[in-house]
């Protein structure tokens, strides 16, 4: 009986090669998997489908797993106000935790005896599709020709060749990767310190000047509405981007740590990510205590930084999600918002659980919750200790 192998298939060259090398050289039953995360067109997964049965694939799947990915992992990002190394909105770390997951799962349910990737020795991927597939499914046996062989593009293009599979497998100038939360851009300038991504590089160009206001609703965190449109939050997600990407908003490079212990660095452009983030960042500052403010940014900075190195399937994962998702029980209202070219601001937000009620007092203008006197005592004692400091060590 042939073996039975399921392999996470982009259509790239990687996965190509891992394709007709276990299918026509080992005899492999492959079973080749996408998982849509965002950002493919139907006319792209036919493409693909149909390269991969070029390729010999016995079967060829693809998942849809947008909802999966915006409430498994996107909302609790929003949640969080995550941006890694304060830039980055971990646009596609965050996808490869759901494919991998998505994978893993339909490996199990068609019985695979393999599982199978196109990643390098050389990067984050190893790791969390590895992770997934070990804690997920110990008993399936995975298998990385391209990490282990350590294939030179050139090695794969001249393998892909002998077998008769003639493409065009010239490398793009930019390698793009997009998704729901954000699209990355990989080329030779980030492969420097110095050097920035040119215009032409974003997917997105310019295509409105002057300026737009929009209005965003939230309903306990989540975003439900645009301009008073409402939908589902991963249709609103898209919604936000389309519109929001005409201004070439929410580009950057982002300089971070990688899992395997070298500095990496990535270009992306995350319109909506870039958006939803700050202004859901603004309306809980308004409706949010100072202490729930506190306790949130360091607990969503652990949040993603687990979930970049692949720990999602830790349980700490469910505690953090736990107590993020309760954070946003009063976190609903509007958010005011100008796009322009190239950025945005944030012009204001309503809220019925908005704590800078005037009742209370205005700030630097009118206190109503307490007397003179009564504020003279209280700062006397909330100095006490930094004066019983002074005076112990003065002398």
């Amino acid at each position: 009986m042939m073996k039975k192998l399921v392999l996470a298939y982009s259509g790239g060259l990687d996965t190509s090669y891992c394709a007709v090398h276990f299918s026509k050289d080992l005899n492999y039953e492959v079973h080749a998997v996408s998982v849509n995360t965002g950002g493919f067109t139907q006319t792209e997964i036919n493409s693909i489908e149909e390269k991969a049965y070029a390729m010999g694939v016995t079967a060829y799947k693809n998942i849809n797993a947008i909802e999966t990915y915006y409430q498994k992992v996107v909302k609790f990002l929003i949640y969080g106000n995550v941006l890694k190394n304060n830039t980055y909105p971990l646009s596609v770390s965050a996808e490869r935790i759901i494919q991998a997951i998505e994978i893993i799962e339909y490996a199990k349910k068609i019985g695979a005896d393999y599982i199978a990737h196109g990643s390098t020795g050389a990067g984050n991927d190893q790791v969390r599709f590895d992770l997934i597939f070990q804690t997920l499914a110990p008993e399936i046996e995975i298998i990385t020709p391209i990490r282990d062989q350590q294939l030179t593009r050139q090695q794969e293009i001249d393998y892909l060749q002998s077998k008769g599979i003639e493409m065009s497998w010239a490398k793009a100038k930019y390698s793009i990767n997009k998704g729901l939360w954000g699209t990355s851009v990989g080329g030779e300038e980030t492969l420097t310190s110095k050097n920035p991504l040119p215009e032409e590089a974003y997917p997105s160009q310019l295509q409105k000047e002057g300026s737009e206001k929009i209005k965003l609703t939230f309903s306990e965190g989540e975003l439900m509405a645009i301009n008073d449109e409402e939908g589902l939050p991963q249709d609103t997600i898209e919604t936000l981007n389309n519109l929001a990407s005409q201004y070439a908003i929410g580009r950057d490079i982002h300089v971070g740590d990688t899992i395997v212990g070298i500095k990496g660095r990535v270009g992306f452009e995350a319109a909506a990510a870039s958006i939803i983030i700050k202004a859901h960042h603004l309306l809980e500052k308004h409706t949010l205590t100072k202490w729930q403010l506190q306790h949130k940014d360091y607990l969503a900075n652990w949040y993603g930084t687990h979930l970049h190195e692949g720990l999602f399937l830790d349980p700490v994962m469910r505690n953090l999600e736990a107590f993020l998702e309760s954070s946003q029980a009063k976190v609903s209202g509007d958010v005011f918002i100008t796009l322009k070219p190239y950025h945005f601001t944030l012009d204001g937000i309503t809220s019925n659980h908005d704590l800078m009620n005037a009742d209370f007092g205005s700030y630097g203008e009118e206190n109503k919750g307490c007397t003179a006197e009564e504020a003279k005592g209280f700062i006397k004692i909330y100095a006490n200790q930094s004066k019983i400091y002074q005076n112990v060590n003065a002398k």
